[in-house]
């Protein structure tokens, strides 16, 4: 939710209001748009602005429920910490834990938070908690989970507590050069204050890496996306408009070209690439929008790109464990992802 880009480069300010903008265009968006225009504002230095976002998508629950609340609310807990309002912040630090989220992300916020003001206790307890809920029992943690593992992995280093089962668990999802163990070492800070060069180019090396790790799985900002009809959307959509039944002879064949073509731009260096679900209606505003008649086809490469850009892409191909984009519920590795 936060944009990963330093701030020399974007002007953050305009940015947050262009997307209050936008929000105010596309309002089943309103949610997703109005987190990324709070973290501009956090990164400019507005904390009490992107409160008030905050506050505003909180106040809008009771007539539009929200997809995330407990996000909403972690975001602002951690927001709020950050401008001396720690009383607020701890208190609904508690109510994001009493409610027991089911996406990692809130736990992970939250921990992070009591994390980088010294309160590794209160950290350790967080992901541990949130760990126990949404991964007792699971055969493979989704990637969603990964973050939850590797924060609590490394609050115990620091900690200086043993591994257990789940620390070990970490060690085997992380793919980086440098294990977690160094990574989440405490002697680490000390070689900053070294004299020996020797000492800094190591750390300056395991920083780099670390940071591109951050980076890469963070910054999708605009995928090539290709356009993915769910079953029921498909045959309203060919109902509808028969000349575009031609784009589309069958589900499976939709389903078939997405994957093939998202392969071939992989093999060809394509980066950031990503699958946008489509529906009707939406396709028919935006094409009175553009002025034309939702029965050209070439209206629909600029509607994938135009919902991508509005940050519904999901990034292809899924990390490991994760659902298949198709939404079939099953591990992409057991169903398009499998050779």
């Amino acid at each position: 939710m936060r944009p990963d880009t330093p701030a020399e480069n974007v002007d953050h300010a305009a940015e947050a209001a262009r997307l209050e903008r936008t929000a105010g265009l596309y309002p089943e968006d309103t949610e997703a748009l109005l987190l990324r225009a709070a973290a501009h504002l956090e990164l400019s230095g507005d904390r009490p602005a992107a409160t008030k976002l905050y506050d505003r998508l909180l106040s809008s629950e009771a007539s539009v429920p929200l997809d995330n609340p407990s996000l909403v609310r972690a975001l602002k807990a951690s927001n709020l910490w950050e401008y001396d309002h720690e009383a607020e912040a701890r208190a609904i630090i508690d109510g994001v834990r009493a409610a027991s989220p089911r996406d990692p992300a809130p736990w992970v916020i939250v921990a992070e938070a009591l994390e980088s003001h010294d309160e590794l206790e209160a950290a350790h307890e967080t992901f541990t908690q949130g760990a126990r809920l949404l991964l007792t029992d699971v055969p493979e943690p989704p990637y969603s989970t990964h973050p939850l593992l590797y924060g609590r992995h490394r609050v115990r280093r620091m900690l200086g507590l043993p591994h257990d089962d789940w620390d070990a668990l970490a060690d085997t999802l992380h793919s980086m050069p440098v294990s977690l163990d160094e990574l989440h070492d405490p002697k680490r800070v000390w070689s900053l204050g070294s004299d020996n060069p020797a000492d800094l180019e190591a750390e300056i090396s395991r920083l780099r890496a670390e940071l591109g790790a951050y980076r890469q799985a963070l910054s999708r900002p605009f995928p090539v996306a290709m356009l993915h009809w769910p079953a029921g959307e498909l045959a309203e959509l060919t109902e509808a408009y028969p000349d575009l039944a031609a784009e589309y002879p069958s589900y499976e064949e939709h389903l078939a070209t997405i994957e093939a073509a998202l392969r071939e731009l992989a093999a060809s260096g394509t980066p950031n690439l990503g699958v946008v679900p489509g529906t009707v209606p939406s396709y028919e505003a935006f094409a009175a929008s553009e002025g034309t008649s939702p029965a050209d086809p070439a209206l629909l490469p600029q509607y994938a790109t135009t919902l991508a850009a509005r940050g519904l892409a999901v990034a292809w191909p899924p990390q490991r464990g994760a659902a298949c984009w198709c939404g079939s519920g099953r591990p992409y590795g057991e169903c398009h992802g499998a050779e």
